[in-house]
């Protein structure tokens, strides 16, 4: 019987996770700008709600001509007896649509791939969505703020996931800098969880 906890943990924790949809598991989501020249460095932490205490996710992001893409790793800490899962990703981000006098958001397509890894088992999920935002400049100021909208909707398989997922993402970007940027995200629907990101540009 004992032997068989870690695996009854992995379970629990499998449940829980089956409702978040981002690149690995966790609410953290993107609008619809790239914010940044060359690349970018990121650090998340969130709380992905039932089942898991705290998850760490650091992101790297790279320009290119038409779109961005960027590689996620994370920890999610389990809450109880379940093992911690370590998750990695990948995904990318297409802008399709710029602000107009018939409508005032900017918009791109989202798209990514995510493996968790715990204790020999494994889940994966394939995000896709669109993201839906407008940036305002405070006068005189660096500073912006780009409220947005990400709904998401995620195929997953594998031990730890099962079924289609799906989530209306929130959040916010605050840039204090042309180098510095503060974000902050949460989830609403099948999707739970708030997170808070720190972001350097270059």
């Amino acid at each position: 019987m004992p032997k068989r906890l870690p695996l009854l943990g992995c379970l629990t924790l499998a449940g829980a996770l089956s409702l978040q949809a981002q690149t690995i598991a966790t609410p953290v989501y993107h609008s619809p700008y790239r914010a940044f020249k060359h690349s970018e460095l990121s650090g998340y932490l969130s709380d992905p709600g039932q089942g898991v205490s705290v998850a760490l996710q650091g992101e790297y992001r790279i320009a290119r001509p038409k779109f961005d893409v960027g590689v996620t790793v994370g920890v999610i800490d389990a809450e109880g007896s379940a093992d911690n899962l370590f998750g990695i990703g990948i995904d990318a981000r297409l802008p399709v649509a710029k602000h107009t006098q018939d409508f005032p958001l900017d918009a791109s397509l989202t798209g990514a791939f995510g493996a968790l890894f715990a204790n020999g088992t494994s889940g994966f999920l394939i995000p896709v969505g669109a993201t839906f935002g407008r940036q305002f400049l405070m006068e005189d100021s660096n500073i912006s703020f780009t409220p947005y909208v990400n709904p998401v909707i995620a195929p997953t398989f594998g031990d730890l996931l099962s079924d289609v997922q799906f989530g209306f993402g929130l959040g916010v970007d605050v840039a204090l800098s042309k180098t510095v940027e503060v974000r902050v995200s949460g989830s609403l629907g099948d999707i739970e969880g708030v997170g808070i990101g720190l972001a350097w540009h270059r």
